[in-house]
């Protein structure tokens, strides 16, 4: 339907549950209180599942609905000219979306996320903030990382509880403390390892005390996700050297409960990532290992009060889902469903690898009748994702959770652009540049921070990819350019300048290290010097366009902290192609007889998995 139809509401004549909803709608869609146009009008129906119904008759569109979320996901079928029931069973549907790898989403823009959620019909949202966030009495807590006030923590959530949108805290209170614990004369005392906390240390359990009141004082919801994943290195640094060897089960099941308490001496009723009761069972620390066993002593012993949620990004097959379903609840838990919408270690949403692991997900999860999904956004590595446009993944999601056909994308489609106002299909096509090469995965990414030099990752490529990647990458890059070429100018959900610069730069890099390792193997002087003069230089102006349209989106929707992690790599590769440039200079003017970066090259057969910076830069080690 043309964004030009304007939907007009009585406020007479609407549930007064959803005058708050259609008010917050109206900001920004044409729907309204005032004026002409189709009438639109509401009717309540009870039912277990969330329906949503959508009724075309002249001159009005009716929605029938049975909560809020589904009111709301009837207005955007209506507002993308879709009519009809749909229906789901999950009563929780959300997004976890990561503000702690240095991207933190302003409040405006959240607020933006927010409305398009909800027209989605998503009715939950959990903001990951390990210590982004300001706690009173803690001055490095979330220092100089764009920290939420309690202030904006509560705009925000008076904000999405009239979009029928539950809030959720998403924290750390175990492991992926990195960032706080690098303050080591404040928290050097409750420090167990660089990323955990040492258990059992009353001050340990004071600063957690202040975390949970935080979310406790400033959210409506009572639900509150207190983190626990990951936490393989538990007991084996200050905790071991006080108190020795103590099972990680143990360890683990006593420090949950006394964070269990302290929740509910908040009013909080917590939930945990499962995955360590899992990978404590094997010397592998392996998640998804079905043998593995859990002792029953502990089972017994896993607070009964606290959610478990499992979290799967990756398989394909609804084997391993079902079967890690079945695991939790032979321990006595109904699981919460973590799937992921790809957006970590990626320049631009990866449509591909969300689907991959998305519709096995939902599939598994009707059929087990697993009641609450939501879709985790990761930022690992610096959350430098152009995130808009993972709004495509994000309805998507919502439409195959709400029985869409995972073999019908017209829907979505038309969902897509009446909610997002952008081309769902150049979306997706900017995601075909994370597609396999040859069935094997890649980093566009690490290609341009790999250093010009040395190439740590152009070899790995090279190894699992075949000698000829960079050709097929090269094409596949040149071929996007002209698909992408008519929505430059369109930004409304995905910034389709800064993806172009994102495929001029890899081709521009590409060609350049293949130029540079063919003509010093051949000893080619006059391309060397080329490389040098001409070839070098029009690298860094295509870095130097990367780094500006980087900024810009980073600006439009996140707060300026961490913007520095990416400008840093960037800056950093400009000086090393002008030390390449030197380099070579000086082998061609005989001032050294060998560019030892060059010489030094030993690829072998054995592969490695460089999917972040720190792997691939030789001497610095990455915060993210």
């Amino acid at each position: 339907m043309s964004q030009n139809t304007k939907f007009v509401w009585r406020d007479n004549e609407v549930p007064e549950e959803l005058l708050e909803l259609l008010r917050t709608i109206e900001e920004e869609y044409p729907v309204s209180d005032t004026g002409r146009g189709l009438k639109l009008k509401f009717s309540r129906i009870d039912s277990e599942e969330t329906v949503s119904n959508v009724k075309r008759s002249k001159g009005e569109v009716t929605v029938e609905y049975s909560t809020i979320a589904a009111a709301a996901r009837g207005i955007g079928t209506a507002l993308a000219g879709l009519n009809g029931k749909e229906t789901t069973a999950f009563r929780t549907l959300g997004i976890m979306l990561d503000v702690s790898r240095g991207m933190v989403m302003t409040v405006d823009h959240l607020k933006m996320w927010f409305r398009r959620l909800a027209l989605a019909g998503y009715n939950m949202v959990m903001l990951y903030a390990e210590d982004v966030y300001e706690l009173p009495g803690e001055p490095f807590f979330g220092r100089m990382r764009g920290a939420y006030s309690a202030a904006e923590i509560r705009e925000l959530d008076a904000y999405a509880k009239n979009l029928g949108i539950e809030l959720v805290g998403c924290i750390q209170t175990l492991g992926h403390l990195e960032q706080i614990l690098r303050w080591e004369g404040a928290y050097g005392k409750i420090t167990d390892t660089n990323r955990e906390v040492l258990v059992d240390e009353p001050e340990t359990y004071k600063l957690i005390e202040k975390m949970l009141r935080f979310w406790s004082e400033n959210l409506s919801s009572r639900r509150i996700h207190i983190g626990m994943d990951e936490t393989q290195s538990l007991g084996r640094g200050m905790f071991m050297n006080r108190h020795g060897y103590e099972n990680p089960f143990e360890i683990f099941n006593r420090h949950l409960t006394k964070v269990n308490d302290i929740c509910k001496a908040n009013g909080l009723k917590p939930m945990i990532w499962s995955d360590m009761y899992f990978r404590f069972g094997n010397e592998q620390h392996e998640y998804y290992q079905w043998d593995s066993p859990i002792p029953k002593t502990i089972q017994e012993r896993i607070p009964k009060d606290v959610n478990l949620v499992f979290w799967d990004y990756y398989h394909a097959d609804t084997n391993t889902y079902e079967q890690m379903i079945k695991r939790h609840r032979s321990i006595g838990f109904e699981p919460i469903m973590g799937s992921g919408i790809w957006t970590w270690l990626r320049l631009w949403y990866d449509h591909n690898q969300t689907m991959r692991a998305v519709i096995p997900c939902i599939s598994t999860c009707r059929k087990l009748k697993v009641r609450e999904l939501f879709f985790t956004m990761w930022g690992d590595d610096g959350g430098y994702c152009n995130y808009d446009s993972s709004l495509a993944g994000i309805i998507r999601s919502a439409d195959l959770a709400y029985g869409v056909s995972s073999t019908d994308e017209e829907p979505s489609r038309d969902r897509f652009e009446a909610i997002c106002m952008a081309n769902y299909d150049a979306v997706i096509t900017g995601s075909k540049l994370y597609e396999p090469l040859d069935g094997n995965d890649f980093m566009p990414s690490q290609i341009i921070w790999d250093d010009p030099l040395m190439g740590i990752y152009y070899d790995e490529c090279t190894k699992k990819l075949g000698a000829d990647f960079a050709l097929k990458l090269i094409d596949r890059c040149e071929e996007l350019l002209c698909d992408l070429l008519p929505h430059q100018e369109e930004a409304a959900a995905g910034d389709f300048e800064h993806l172009t610069n994102i495929l001029v730069l890899l081709i521009k890099k590409l060609e350049f290290r293949g130029l540079l390792l063919d003509a010093y193997a051949h000893d080619d002087r006059i391309a060397l010097r080329q490389l040098a003069v001409s070839v070098i230089p029009a690298v860094i102006t295509a870095m130097q366009e990367f780094d500006a349209s980087f900024r810009a989106q980073w600006l439009d929707c996140a707060k300026p902290f961490g913007l520095e992690v990416t400008q840093l790599r960037n800056a950093g590769q400009i000086a090393r192609l002008e030390e390449t440039a030197l380099r070579i200079r000086e082998y061609l003017d005989d001032q050294v007889n060998q560019i030892d970066e060059l010489e030094a090259r030993t690829p072998t057969d054995i592969q490695n998995n460089f999917n972040t910076y720190k792997f691939i830069s030789t001497s610095f080690t990455n915060r993210f």
